[in-house]
């Protein structure tokens, strides 16, 4: 069997960590960046207008620089900042779990490329952690199946 391992949950820990402290480098250094996003992962606060956020393809390019970027604020967990959209400039809150950045640039380079996807957990977005696992690590955490597979061989 073969693991995907830029889905596990050591590699989701470790390029969210990567990830947060990428953005926290930047930040100290007041260095302006752009991060590309999956919108299915994306909250708006208010919500875009309809019109606006069916512009949008699966990912999205936002440019950090002036108001947006004096407003963002990052966590271990999420990135969010304020920006305008649209012809009308609607301003909305943007949220972003920190595995839903799938890169982040500083000009046209790409310093960050992230290959793991987050977490769904009974419907709330959920990062890495240890806690989610492969259906085949919860079915050997049981020891009764551990003892089934060993006398199916």
């Amino acid at each position: 069997m073969t693991i995907n391992l830029f889905q596990t949950p050591e590699y989701r820990t470790l390029i969210q960590t990567h990830i947060f402290e990428t953005i926290k480098y930047l930040f100290d250094r007041n260095q302006e960046f752009a991060l590309a996003c999956e919108v299915k992962h994306i909250t708006f606060t208010p919500e875009l207008p309809s019109g606006i956020k069916e512009s949008f393809d699966d990912t999205v390019l936002f440019i950090l620089s002036g108001f947006t970027f004096e407003s963002a604020q990052l966590n271990e967990e999420h990135f969010s900042f304020e920006a305008g959209f649209g012809s009308e400039n609607f301003g909305s809150v943007v949220s972003v779990p920190l595995l839903a950045i799938k890169q982040i640039f500083v000009g046209d380079t790409p310093i960050v490329i992230n290959l793991a996807e987050p977490v769904i957990v009974g419907g709330e977005k959920k990062v890495g952690s240890a806690s989610t696992k492969s259906s085949m690590e919860a079915l050997l955490n049981n020891p009764e199946n551990k003892k089934l597979l060993k006398n199916k061989k």
